[in-house]
């Protein structure tokens, strides 16, 4: 078993080897760049300086980190943001991280297929190809970093659960993976280990014929759920400000994937038709499984089979839902584009696939199976063609490759045995990665960010203080996309905590519905041409300009964008300046009186009283005010819910100025006043009662399951063996 798993992590690097071969930068693209990344190294400095960064107030756009897909309850992810600032190719880093997720992965998948009962060697071919699945490798693992390591501790809850409702292990694992699936804070992961869960609970139902290991399981899960609540708490409470707004059902035909390319999964050239970014036909094989899933068929004792369908109906279960989900609707509140759901399907398809091999194979009347696979494969090929006509031939070669390559597997099945024959499946995976990457170059998602944070940020401005951009990025052409040229200049995304500068933007799927609509800036930082007008725009109710209120002190202009930037009239009180190297891409505003930022802390606007500020950190601003006939305080802090203003210990309410600015009325008569202006991720004291009670609860569950316990239920011997079916001696040795 051992042997085995070791074989399956080698396997999974050994294919990560290969996609490098075709794209060195295949982990380092989109979001993984833009977002991710950059992320660690901010959210890793702050960590180092003693702070668990919930918000940051400078970071207008995304400062909200309680929000974002940040993990700040995830101890792995925070292992992974100490980590990051020390590591200067960021690539790299991204690549070893995710290498890292794939073979947790892949073992997770491993003993998914053991714990029912399958053959060793099958269930390492599982664990090798799920990494190297389409939407996997292509989106997750490329780009949506959470949604990937969500799945990595997922499949580990799923064969713990197993285990758990068999009487083979305790809930400790069951609750510990599941939280560590919840807490990544990106809610595919959390909704999908629900739906996996249920799948299993009934499976096992199902398999078992009495509801008590069932409902161990769903409530040690509840219990894992309750604790993975303060991460989305945070979220559900803020959604009235954010542009994501509150729960919504739709239906639409964007990233929503027809039920027959779903399961057009073992062709490695296929290239699936369903709306996206690109159009209709896609550029790259996101539905594709593994290479043997759909001819294998042909190879399974359905006979024999049949009889298992108890024990194995969790899977089916599992994959039928998720096929279900991917076919639409668009939207169910926060959960968007079906398509994400591809790696579910991917996920219970080669499970199901791969544990029937691991027990029922059988390669007896092989010549009549072989035409039965080739007919499956042929079938293959119908439906590549259907989607993707003009790219006939290539899928004509592609079902004659995996044809070939199935023969031989069953000829070495015949004449050296179950293990050659694994070993030869298991090294096409690799092949196959490299061809289906290297056909996607050059990819349609990348920045092309630089990854040498040290060349960054020698190459880039040295500015103090707080930095509006107004700029956007589809204005930069492709061949810009370099330190010498525009990335020198001009950040997008989060590429700004790279370089260790204090920016307003920031990449963000949660933004600020009100302060976006004010300087109409979107997720990606981008803004639109009436920005700048918009950003010098007065206030009224303050008559402070947006700029003035948010306590800016430098605004760069893409040229690109504001093409007049740097020959006008500069606004009263600001001067352009120059950066020599930077002017074919950027002009510059800075203040005559220098850096404002610093000044009276997060103090932008006061009418009506004095304040100066005492005391600054990123969720607290305390401040000495006076008032004679009352007045009001208006503070450089974005209005998330979840603040709380006292005076003189006794708390007042506080109002939001253009929706966007907390500000605090000052009662007349007011002398040397204390106020304290705190924020604290709504929900807070709700999710720390709910991590501490389902800890008792998981101790009530560890302490049955200990009590409960047998000498002989103790696994000395290789584990699954009363799952073999009689007979089978060859799978009893294997085992054994």
């Amino acid at each position: 078993m051992y042997l085995w798993g070791l074989l399956t992590s080698l396997g999974v690097i050994a294919g990560y080897g290969a996609v490098l071969l075709a794209n060195a930068r295949h982990f380092y693209t989109d979001d993984t760049e833009s977002q991710y990344v950059p992320l660690w190294v901010m959210l890793g400095r702050r960590l180092r300086d003693g702070e668990l960064p919930v918000l940051v107030p400078e970071h207008w756009m995304a400062g909200n980190y309680a929000i974002e897909e940040a993990g700040l309850l995830n101890p792995p992810q925070l292992l992974i943001d100490l980590i990051a600032p020390s590591v200067g190719n960021l690539a790299l880093y991204a690549t070893v991280v995710k290498l890292v997720f794939a073979i947790i992965l892949g073992l997770g998948v491993y003993r998914i297929c053991l714990a029912y009962g399958a053959r060793v060697q099958w269930a390492a071919l599982a664990g090798v190809s799920i990494p190297f699945t389409g939407w996997l490798l292509f989106f997750d693992e490329a780009s949506w970093m959470t949604a990937f390591t969500g799945t990595a501790w997922m499949v580990h809850a799923w064969a713990s659960g197993v285990r758990y409702a068999r009487g083979r292990g305790g809930p400790i694992p069951v609750f510990v993976y599941l939280y560590l699936a919840i807490s990544v804070q990106y809610v595919f992961p959390a909704v999908e280990a629900g739906m996996m869960i249920v799948a299993v609970a009934i499976g096992e139902l199902i398999y078992q014929r009495t509801w008590r290991p069932s409902l161990r399981l769903l409530a040690v899960s509840g219990l894992a759920a309750l604790a993975g609540s303060a991460t989305y708490l945070p979220s559900m409470l803020s959604a009235k400000v954010t542009w994501r707004g509150t729960a919504q059902i739709n239906n639409d035909q964007f990233l929503t994937v027809p039920w027959s390319e779903s399961l057009n999964a073992s062709l490695p050239s296929t290239l699936p038709a369903f709306t996206s970014w690109w159009g209709y036909v896609q550029p790259m094989p996101v539905v594709y499984i593994a290479w043997f899933l759909i001819p294998a068929l042909a190879f399974i004792d359905w006979g024999r089979a049949r009889a298992a369908w108890r024990e194995l109906s969790g899977i089916a279960l599992f994959a039928i839902a998720a096929l279900m989900w991917t076919a639409g609707p668009g939207t169910i509140g926060p959960l968007r584009w079906p398509a994400r759901v591809l790696p579910m399907v991917a996920l219970g398809l080669l499970l199901l696939v791969c544990v029937l091999l691991g027990r029922f194979a059988t390669f007896k009347d092989w010549r009549a199976r072989g035409i039965a696979a080739a007919v499956l494969i042929g079938l293959l090929w119908v439906r590549s063609f259907a989607a993707d006509p003009h790219n006939w031939l290539v899928h004509l070669g592609a079902a004659l490759a995996v044809a070939a390559l199935g023969a031989l597997v069953v000829w070495l099945a015949v004449r050296r045995g179950t293990s050659a024959a694994v070993a030869l499946a298991i090294v096409a995976v690799f092949p196959i990665a490299w061809f289906q990457v290297d056909r996607a170059q050059p990819t349609p998602m990348s920045w092309n960010l630089p990854s040498d944070r040290d060349a960054a940020k020698a190459a880039f401005p040295e500015f103090a203080g707080t930095t509006l951009q107004l700029g956007d990025r589809g204005l930069i052409q492709p061949g810009e996309r370099t330190l010498d040229g525009a990335y020198g200049s001009l950040v997008f995304g989060n590429y700004a905590k790279d370089l260790e500068r204090t920016y307003v933007s920031g990449y963000t799927p949660n933004g600020h519905f009100w302060f976006g609509d004010m300087l109409c800036m979107r997720w990606d930082t981008s803004v639109c041409p009436d920005a700048y007008r918009r950003a010098f725009a007065v206030e009224p109710s303050t008559g402070k300009t947006i700029v003035d209120l948010m306590n800016v002190d430098r605004v760069v202009l893409q040229k690109a964008l504001f093409p007049e930037a740097g020959a006008e009239e500069p606004p009263a009180g600001w001067q352009w300046v120059d950066y020599p190297g930077h002017e074919n891409y950027i002009a510059v505003l800075e203040r005559e009186d220098g850096l404002i930022s610093t000044r009276n802390g997060r103090i932008s606007a006061v009418q009506g009283a004095t304040a100066v500020s005492v005391a600054e950190s990123d969720t607290t601003s305390r401040v000495k005010v006076d008032s004679d006939g009352g007045g009001r305080v208006v503070f450089a802090r974005l209005g998330w819910p979840g603040y709380r203003a006292d005076l003189d210990g006794k708390e007042v309410p506080f109002t939001v100025v253009a929706k966007s600015f907390v500000a605090v009325d000052i009662p007349a008569g007011t002398r040397d006043g204390d106020l304290t202006l705190t924020w604290r991720p709504p929900g807070w004291k709700i999710g720390g009662a709910a991590i501490a009670l389902s800890l008792a609860g998981l101790g009530v569950f560890e302490w049955l399951y200990l009590r409960g316990r047998k000498p002989e239920d103790d696994e000395s011997a290789a584990p699954a063996v009363e799952s073999i079916p009689d007979g089978d001696a060859e799978l009893a040795d294997a085992v054994r």
